[in-house]
């Protein structure tokens, strides 16, 4: 947990290299490091090497850190630097021959542990996440805290820190599945527990703090990843302060709009407010990406088709809109290998009174701003998949009896690892939710178009997956089941071009 101790450390080792604060940093947090550093690199002396690296990065960092940084956070950021540094051909490689390995195993006998299957992937999907979700998972799980204590660590209750790592974990789980990796919420989190933390070999503490007290004894091949690992956390933080709207141009009958080239400067924070007042306010012509300021997602057209703000949105949610896709759920989506993981800000605003006003035009804007800045592109296709067909089976079921009449109520839909629920929830919205949990393509064949109350709970009774609870709940509680078939379903496939 990040407290006053480490900040006070960090001070005493900047203010007076003081070599008993900071051996107190790398006894506390050795293993950790070490068990990030071997995960990526795979082979012990690289991890050894890397763990050197990051701690004589934090020494040389020490006096400029801010109060407000989470130690344990920044040092799992930069175990991930600093491996990149060097090693990210060989890691690539060894991830491509791990995930060939784990299809083979997959289809030729029983899944790998999960544990196995998700260790490769674990340091991306950490750093997929927001700042507190990855705070929260870390506290959790890496260093055991209770809720409370990571509700203390994160300035909330316990009841809102549990909801934070609950969502944390569903994103991992989301992320996990676009690899091709299906686990559970309670299976990622179980695994972390037991084996993202393992002990450094012994002796290494005392040479870490050795090397990074005194610089001049470390390797050559060491001090290249420090400098290599510096130049990446100096480019991120460069990348940080991206805002795209450089060139980017809409055509529009004959009139062509260039959209307005920015600095960070020139943003103005108020501009990303979701408030159809301020967005109504906004100078016209704007196109900005940005990583994003927020913890929350959102977003809101204020009551101006032409114009559009979003919080915290993925990369890919960019791309479905600006392709009108009818899904963002990942089993409708074809991703790169290498998509980023990232999440961001969005702000587009056109002009009134214009031939391509309206929604066709911001997500024209869209379109070319994800093409000219990141070089994605989508297209959709129509791919054989296996899916679920939800039927009718049990029209008596009590769920069915809760009909909601008022189509203008609006959709609040509350999804997680525990359950579902909506006061006002149409088919298409459930059939949605469903895919998401299952992932695998959910088709609605109920032919129902009225809206449902409903409340389900996924209670596992002992020996069941996670899939055959949720069936199990919707039978009983809604009367629908789930037919396994295998039909076409259109898909947005992603592709890198270059620009």
């Amino acid at each position: 947990m990040q407290t006053m101790d480490d900040l006070a450390l960090l001070r005493e080792y900047a203010a007076k290299k003081s070599e008993a604060a900071f051996e107190s940093l790398v006894s506390r947090y050795i293993n950790v490091v070490y068990s990030a550093a071997l995960r990526q690199a795979g082979t012990p002396d690289m991890a050894e090497e890397i763990t050197q690296a990051v701690f004589i990065i934090l020494a040389r960092k020490a006096g400029s850190m801010d109060k407000g940084t989470f130690l344990l956070g920044w040092l799992v950021r930069t175990v991930r630097f600093t491996a990149s540094a060097q090693i990210r051909t060989a890691a690539r490689r060894q991830r491509r021959e791990q995930e060939a390995y784990m299809e083979s195993s997959n289809a030729e006998t029983s899944p790998a542990p999960a544990w196995d299957r998700m260790s490769p992937l674990l340091d991306e999907a950490l750093a997929s996440l927001s700042a507190p979700d990855r705070q929260a998972v870390l506290l959790r799980f890496l260093e055991q805290k209770s809720l409370a204590e990571v509700g203390a660590s994160l300035a909330v209750n316990e009841e809102a820190a549990r909801k934070r790592v609950t969502r944390a974990l569903e994103k991992l789980r989301q992320f996990f599945i676009k690899r091709g990796v299906v686990l559970t919420t309670a299976v990622i989190g179980g695994a972390m527990s037991a084996h993202a933390v393992q002990a450094a070999p012994a002796g290494l503490a005392a040479a870490v703090t050795g090397t990074a007290f005194a610089q001049t004894a470390a390797g050559v091949s060491t001090l290249t990843l420090v400098k290599g690992a510096l130049k990446i956390m100096a480019w991120t933080k460069a990348k940080m302060a991206l805002v795209a709207g450089v060139g980017v141009l809409l055509a529009a009958g004959t009139t062509t709009v260039v959209v307005k080239e920015l600095r960070p400067s020139d943003v103005d924070e108020k501009w990303f407010e979701l408030s159809g007042t301020v967005l109504g306010n906004a100078p016209a012509n704007l196109a900005v990406i940005r990583p994003t300021h927020f913890a929350k997602q959102g977003s809101g057209m204020g009551g101006k088709p032409e114009r559009i703000v979003c919080q915290n949105e993925p990369l890919e949610w960019g791309l479905v809109f600006g392709d009108n896709f009818s899904s963002s759920s990942p089993t409708r989506l074809v991703l790169p290998k290498d998509f980023p993981m990232d999440h961001f800000d969005y702000l587009i605003t056109l002009p009134q009174n214009r031939n391509d006003s309206g929604q066709d035009g911001v997500r024209r804007v869209m379109r070319d701003l994800i093409k000219s800045k990141f070089g994605f592109v989508a297209h959709r296709e129509t791919r054989e998949r296996d899916v679920f067909l939800l039927e009718i089976k049990n029209p008596n079921a009590p769920g069915l009896q809760k009909t909601v009449q008022d189509p203008f109520e609006g959709t609040s839909i509350t999804s997680s690892v525990e359950g579902l629920s909506s006061q006002n929830i149409p088919m298409y919205a459930l059939a949605a939710d469903l895919e998401d949990l299952l992932a695998v393509p959910v088709l609605d064949r109920t032919g129902l178009t009225n809206r449902f109350a409903i409340n389900l709970r996924w209670d596992k009774l002992p020996g069941e997956t996670t899939t055959d609870t949720i069936r199990r709940v919707v039978l009983n509680q809604l009367g629908f089941e789930f037919v396994p078939s295998h039909q076409p379903v259109e898909m947005l496939v992603v592709e890198q071009v270059k620009n």
